[in-house]
């Protein structure tokens, strides 16, 4: 972050200053991260209200407080109506001042990986500042922005959301030069409330854009009609699988013994051979969206080879790890969609031996959940998979789907693993995968401790 006066933060954010000035060079909403020169930012949720904590930041060194109201101590404090909202602010402000061009990307499924292509492919250009984990809603993406320096060549944020209206405010934060929505699907429908409300909160990135910016969009997936009025000036561009007409189309895709994708992928600098670091077929529409995103800000031909073919694997997103020299664990724990968990299916099809998909509940699906899960296990089905398990109510529709094993419990499913993986003197495959409240992460972790 670059150093910044408390008086001219007060300007910015509409802030009373409270006591001397001083300068930040860090901001933290976490008691347990703070650095020296931060600025504590007290923010107040539904079931807490950092203000109680906030003499624990001044403990552990903060140089000062963002608050929502005055407190008792020397620190000095910038005082604002909305601790959040000022948050928000603070991050658009550092991030303007740093001038870096910046792709904004949000989607159902799959935008981390692109945003992790897109980085990998930037980094042999200059300095990438990216989202790190999860930081994609309205609180991540401002601590993200406030990573910004002006040494940042690039930057590539991700957006997350759960409701509508949360894209729109975290876009106007970040003010992309480009901005992709990577697919829609039937994810976060409580928040949305129907498909349409999905497809109308994703389009919400596109609103962020200057009239005559790059719209990145997937033909195979995408808003329709919703989106005509603001892709209207826009410079739109297209990616497919599907459709060859598209400005990024995947032709002649194969797969390897790996589950690792190659293709020849057509596009307005020319046809050209990729060959993916990661597996997964459904990988290839990722790329295509990273590489209209990366010539965007500049990348070359090479460039893009390189990225793809070198990305670093990512925790809990098909993550793909040897235990034994014939078990092979895919570790897809980290989150969940419809055509995320299709997707695990298809890519387990490919592999030979004994495989198991072993899946936890989807979140967030509302009404639409039962029906949902029995869709996946519909999907899944046709493999015949040796063995199919399951965890989380509505989970159980996959399993009894594909006359697979549900249980009640991680532990239960475990032991369960444990006792079968002996039996079979043959290559094994285990995909693992759930949203992130099913906990899957669990059964990866003890799969890795079982041959660890």
């Amino acid at each position: 972050m670059i150093s910044l006066m408390l008086s001219q933060l007060a300007d910015e954010l509409d802030a009373q200053l409270v006591g001397n000035d001083a300068a930040i060079n860090a901001v933290s909403t976490d008691t347990r991260a703070i650095e020296p020169g931060a600025l504590f930012v007290a923010l107040v949720g539904e079931r807490f209200d950092a203000h109680d904590f906030a003499l624990n930041a001044v403990e552990a060194g903060a140089t000062a407080l963002l608050v929502s109201r005055a407190l008792d101590t020397q620190t000095p404090q910038l005082l604002v109506k909305d601790t959040k909202a000022a948050l928000g602010q603070l991050g658009k402000f550092v991030h303007q001042v740093c001038q870096t061009p910046t792709v904004a990307i949000t989607g159902s499924c799959g935008k981390t990986t692109v945003k992790e292509m897109v980085a990998s492919i930037m980094m042999n250009k200059g300095q990438v500042l990216f989202t790190a984990g999860n930081f994609n809603n309205d609180i991540g993406v401002p601590l993200t922005l406030l990573r910004s320096t002006p040494e940042d060549d690039f930057a590539v944020i991700e957006l997350g959301a759960n409701h509508i209206g949360e894209i729109a405010y975290t876009t106007q934060l970040v003010k992309p030069d480009v901005a992709l929505v990577n697919n829609v699907a039937a994810a976060h429908l409580e928040g949305f409330g129907s498909m349409d409300g999905v497809k109308q909160a994703k389009g919400e990135i596109y609103q962020g854009l200057a009239p005559g910016s790059a719209a990145i969009v997937n033909l195979d997936s995408n808003g329709g009609e919703h989106w005509q009025a603001v892709l209207a000036d826009k410079q739109v561009k297209t990616f497919s699988v599907l459709d060859s007409t598209a400005d990024y189309f995947a032709h002649k895709i194969t797969m390897n013994n790996s589950g690792e994708a190659s293709f020849e992928l057509l596009s307005p600098m020319g046809g050209f051979e990729v060959k993916l670091g990661i597996i997964g077929q459904h990988n290839v529409a990722n790329a295509l969206a990273a590489t209209a995103l990366a010539f965007e800000l500049g990348a070359s031909i090479e460039m893009v080879q390189s990225g793809l073919r070198h990305l670093a694997k990512v925790k809990g997103r098909v993550e793909s790890i040897a235990l034994t020299e014939k078990i092979t664990l895919i570790d897809d724990s980290y989150n969940a969609s419809v055509p995320a968990m299709k997707a695990a299916a298809d890519l387990l099809g490919s592999f030979k031996g004994v495989r198991w998909l072993i899946l936890g509940n989807m979140a967030e699906l509302g009404d639409e959940s039962l029906a949902l899960h029995r869709q996946v296990g519909e999907h899944a089905a046709p493999f015949k998979f040796e063995h199919v398990l399951t965890y989380g109510a509505d989970a159980r529709a996959i399993s009894q789907q594909c006359q697979g094993t549900h249980f009640d419990t991680h532990d239960a499913m475990i032991e369960f693993i444990k006792q079968q993986l002996p039996l079979h003197d043959c290559a094994q495959t285990l995909l693992v995968k759930g949203a992130n409240s099913a906990g899957m992460s669990k059964i990866a972790a003890a799969l890795k401790e079982m041959y660890s």
